[in-house]
């Protein structure tokens, strides 16, 4: 049985306002049902918690003060595992909430028990849900955020010795200078030269910039990654071996 891990960012999954898209909830939600029915153990990584308290309370931006944000995270994570919950049963498949921080991968017995957890979950056919826990993480640490769970998804992958890594974003994949999906890269040596990275929103943290980190700790560890368009049916092409996004071959290097 093949094991992945999904990931999927913020402005895939929510409008402009940060209110959870329904339609593309859906679209991810079934996405996930059959790549489970086509034999995959599927870890979801999903953002948008934040962004969903930021319209909740009516924000008009991601606050920068640090209780402000464990505020919005409160608030928001609510909307978005109810929402899931709700799809993933019209598919007949529960659903588990996982909430980490740094911390959890510091310590091997940490690490060890977030495996054990999801293991179990995974055992009993129940599709984790995992987000970091922005309402205790240490935000003061600056650089140790997991950049809109990208960085996340990655230590997720490595714990459980996952074969592949979906990071689902807005754009179809890695996109060259002239907008171009890049279909397969193979080798990082003089990446920023062939890539566009863009610029990431004001409801996430992330952006390709952080993406492309979490593709190169993955690919190190030999784990295959994809970068694919979340907004489109990107799953159900993988799952039925369609070709999609941008694709990085796992290595032992």
């Amino acid at each position: 049985m093949t094991r992945i891990v999904v990931k999927v960012g913020t402005h895939a999954i929510a409008n402009k306002r940060g209110r959870p898209d329904r339609k593309a909830l859906e679209r991810i939600a079934g996405g996930i049902c059959r790549l489970r029915q086509a034999g995959c153990e599927t870890v979801f990584v999903s953002s948008g918690a934040v962004a969903a308290g930021v319209e909740a309370l009516g924000l008009d931006t991601r606050p920068r003060d640090v209780n402000d944000v464990q505020m919005c995270a409160a608030v928001g994570q609510a909307r978005f595992i109810c929402e899931y919950e709700k799809l993933f049963a019209s598919h007949g498949v529960k659903i588990g909430q996982v909430l980490l921080t740094h911390h959890d991968f510091e310590e091997r017995r940490r690490s060890q028990n977030v495996k054990k957890a999801v293991e179990h979950l995974l055992k009993a056919g129940i599709v984790p849900i995992v987000n970091e826990n922005d309402v205790v993480a240490d935000e003061e640490l600056k650089g140790q955020t997991f950049g809109d769970n990208d960085h996340l998804s990655f230590l997720m992958a490595k714990l459980l010795k996952a074969d592949t890594l979906i990071l689902l974003s807005t754009v179809d994949g890695l996109l060259d200078a002239h907008g171009r999906r890049i279909p397969e890269i193979s080798n990082f040596r003089n990446i920023a030269k062939l890539v566009r990275p863009g610029e990431k929103g004001s409801l996430s943290k992330g952006g390709m910039g952080s993406k492309l980190k979490a593709v190169k700790a993955a690919v190190a560890a030999g784990i295959d990654v994809y970068i694919a368009n979340g907004r489109r049916r990107s799953l159900d092409d993988l799952a039925s071996g369609r070709a999609t996004g941008t694709f990085f071959p796992g290595s032992t290097l």
